[in-house]
């Protein structure tokens, strides 16, 4: 009988000659020549893409986190060998492919982009890039007529990090609107974590080998504290896709920042240094004690030293553990049975990083500003496209429009797709286009 995970939607028209490749290989493949996968390397991930040739975008980033992907599954296969022979391939990609593609439905201009798409995307059902994501591997990419890169099941759940509708994970009371956009504030429009309503088909094909009781159990929501309610549970190939993408934010994006000055050793010692120095983890107290210096030293040898060390601390820490839901609840499916995880003094280490990148760098007033910016410009854009859509998208896209408008399906769906696919600097072309006279020549290839 053939393993559920490994089917597709649809089977492939042609079987191409002494193809040896795994399922999981052929994912792969199809990921990194998709078009979505490369313009990764024009969006922001930190800072913004283009200010310098140094900072990482979408697209080091991605790649960054399936390296680490790979040294977690290395890590479980020498910890865990007769759990890993179980539940894992015997190769890595597997892992690879849900790390290379998890950021692939990010708009242009990071969580600015992401709060504008969602904000114009309001009474429509919404924005959110994690749902992007499923959205293009799912059924935009062309490699089949209908069903996207036609990617394993497998590959999918392990990209299904929040497995609910965004409609069920909405809070009740609505947000008050501004009197115009430009007025917008971004904390009170981050959208819910979850899929669209338009990709339901899609969520259910996932989960069809799911017995009931894990299918609730696995969509269970929780409330957070003054926000949106959130899923609690999350495949074993997703939990590592999602430790390898929180390490590579943390310790590598740091580096963006050390290098380039936006932080200064003396916030590194008072809110890094210090914490990690009351560590539990002897290890992590020592290091402490020269980790600074290396880090902002003028030799690039010892940066890249120490931020090597940090990550093999993190992934060598990281654990298989067993998954037990609400009330003791026991899943039957393996793959959510159990998920990699870090114990508690190496999650607090991580913590410590990631929550000193987000106060010194993400919310520092120029990058603010810059994302406003792109907020705003999104916004516009959305705002324009939607005036007159057969009259100012290409071609294919003016006909996916209209082919959802007479088929009763959610029109406004495809302006966000076409625009949430736009790199940042082809979504500042467009606008420059569209409302600075003196740059009206440039002209849409795509058109």
């Amino acid at each position: 009988m053939e393993d559920l995970w490994l089917q597709r939607r649809v089977k492939a028209l042609t079987v191409r000659q002494q193809d040896h490749r795994s399922p999981f290989q052929r994912d792969r493949a199809r990921i990194l020549h998709s078009a979505a996968f490369r313009r990764l390397q024009s969006k922001t991930q930190v800072m913004g893409s283009g200010q310098s040739d140094f900072y990482r975008t979408r697209l080091t980033h991605s790649l960054e986190a399936a390296q680490i992907g790979s040294g977690i599954v290395a890590q479980l296969r020498s910890k865990f060998p007769e759990d890993a022979k179980r539940l894992m391939p015997k190769e890595d990609a597997l892992i690879e492919s849900i790390c290379l593609a998890h950021d692939i439905g990010h708009p242009p201009f990071g969580h600015g982009g992401e709060v504008a798409l969602n904000y114009m995307m309001r009474q429509h059902g919404g924005f959110e890039g994690n749902g992007q994501t499923l959205r293009i591997v799912s059924t935009l990419e062309p490699f089949s007529e209908h069903h996207g890169m036609n990617l394993s099941r497998r590959t999918l759940l392990g990209l299904l990090k929040y497995p609910q509708t965004i409609e069920n994970l909405q809070k009740a009371e609505l947000t008050p609107e501004p009197n115009h956009f430009r007025q917008l504030k971004a904390a009170d429009w981050h959208p819910p974590k979850g899929i669209y309503a338009d990709d339901i088909s899609v969520l259910d094909w996932i989960l069809e080998p799911l017995s009931e009781a894990d299918r609730i159990e696995f969509q269970r929501c929780r409330e957070t504290k003054g926000g949106h309610l959130k899923t609690q549970f999350k495949s074993l190939d997703c939990s590592i896709m999602e430790l390898a993408d929180d390490i590579a934010y943390g310790i590598h994006d740091l580096e963006d920042a050390i290098v380039t000055h936006i932080v200064q050793q003396k916030d590194f010692e008072r809110h890094v240094i210090e914490k990690l120095k009351s560590s539990e983890d002897e290890w992590v107290r020592i290091y402490a004690n020269t980790l600074a210096d290396k880090l902002f030293s003028d030799k690039h040898h010892l940066q890249k030293d120490a931020i090597g060390g940090l990550v093999n601390y993190l992934i060598t820490s990281i654990a298989l553990e067993q998954v037990e839901g609400v009330n003791g609840y026991q899943f039957e499916e393996p793959l959510l049975k159990y998920n990699a995880k870090l114990p508690p003094h190496a999650m607090q280490v991580l913590q410590i990083f990631k929550d000193f990148v987000f106060d010194f760098v993400i919310k520092q007033t120029s990058i603010q500003r810059i994302e406003y910016r792109g907020q705003q410009l999104v916004m516009e854009l959305f705002e324009a496209l939607i005036s007159d859509p057969l009259r100012l998208l290409p071609k294919n896209t003016a006909k996916r429009y209209l082919d959802a408008q007479n088929n009763n399906k959610n029109a406004y769906r495809v302006i966000a797709d076409y625009v949430a696919g736009m790199t940042d600097e082809y979504a500042t072309r467009l606008y420059q286009t569209l409302f600075i006279p003196s740059n009206g020549s440039y002209r849409d290839p795509n058109s």
